[in-house]
This record gives C-alpha cells, sequence and structure tokens, in this order.
C-alpha cells in the first residue's frame, strides 16, 4: 500500500511538472502589469534605430528595416520580453534602439506584427490591445528570414 500511495504521489508530481512545462513560457499572467509603453504618439524627434546594415542575419536585418520605418508606431507598444524590468526601456522601440532587438525574437515577433497590422490600417492603439492579448506570437517569421527588405522603402513613421 506505501508503494502505490508513493507511485500515486511521484505521478501527480510528474503531472504537474509537465503541465507546466506546457505553459507558455511568456505568457502573461492576468494580474501581470502591461509591460512599459507610450499611450500616444510622440511630440519630440524619436531616437534613431540601429543600422540595420550592421547585421548579417537576414531576419534581424529586416527587424531593424522595420522598427526604423515604425518609429512613432513601436513607441507605442509594450514589449514582453519585459524589458522595461531588465533593461530601463520604454516602449518597443527601445529594443532597436540599441542591440536587444538583435537577439530578443519577442522583441522581433513584436515589431513585425506591429509592421504587418500598420499595412493593414489598424491604429498603434488597437496594435497595442492585441500585443497585450498575446496575437504577436502568432507571427511567422520564416518569411523575414528569407529575403531582405529595402533598408529605406518608405520614409520613418
Amino acid at each position: 500500500m506505501k508503494t502505490f500511495h508513493k507511485m500515486l504521489i511521484a505521478g501527480s508530481l510528474l503531472a504537474a511538472g509537465a503541465g507546466l512545462l506546457a505553459l507558455p513560457q511568456f505568457a502573461a499572467l492576468p494580474d501581470e502589469p502591461t509591460p512599459a509603453f507610450h499611450a500616444e504618439a510622440p511630440k519630440d524627434a524619436l531616437p534613431p534605430t540601429m543600422e540595420a546594415s550592421i547585421f548579417t542575419d537576414i531576419q534581424t536585418f529586416n527587424a531593424y528595416v522595420v522598427a526604423g520605418r515604425m518609429k512613432k508606431v513601436l513607441y507605442q507598444q509594450p514589449c514582453y520580453c519585459h524589458c522595461d524590468r531588465s533593461q530601463g526601456h520604454g516602449s518597443l522601440l527601445d529594443c532597436f534602439v540599441s542591440r536587444h532587438g538583435s537577439g530578443c525574437d519577442i522583441c522581433q515577433k513584436e515589431a513585425f506584427y506591429s509592421y504587418e497590422l500598420t499595412h493593414k490600417g489598424v491604429t498603434p492603439a488597437r496594435i497595442r490591445e492585441s500585443i497585450i492579448k498575446g496575437e504577436w506570437e502568432k507571427v511567422d517569421t520564416a518569411k523575414y528570414a528569407k529575403n531582405y527588405l529595402p533598408p529605406s522603402a518608405t520614409p520613418a513613421k
């Protein structure tokens, strides 16, 4: 009977551990505060993003191209890698003003997500709502890893 009880406890612990592993690593908890962002477009000039050409990885290059084109939009978005806590960032834009965005899949996905929605005419406020809901996680970054985007096809927004 003792052996059965121990096996039951071990099985329960194993199942609980597997359940925790199945949860998304960066999923926002319901009571977790939204990362830093700006609710409105900036009134002053924004800092430049890092030059995309310094990155040899195609996806990273494209993330910095996109960020440079959409500075006002990214300024209004939170970043769910929580770099506001770890690096003092004030919005998603800060990830691309520094090298941080080059090594962070979350930052890149959120930038590509913002880019895609902006091209569909979605406002920064609506983009922010869907980022907060986790919709950015569905972005397929494979298409951004194949071909280089032109670095200055459109003026920065």
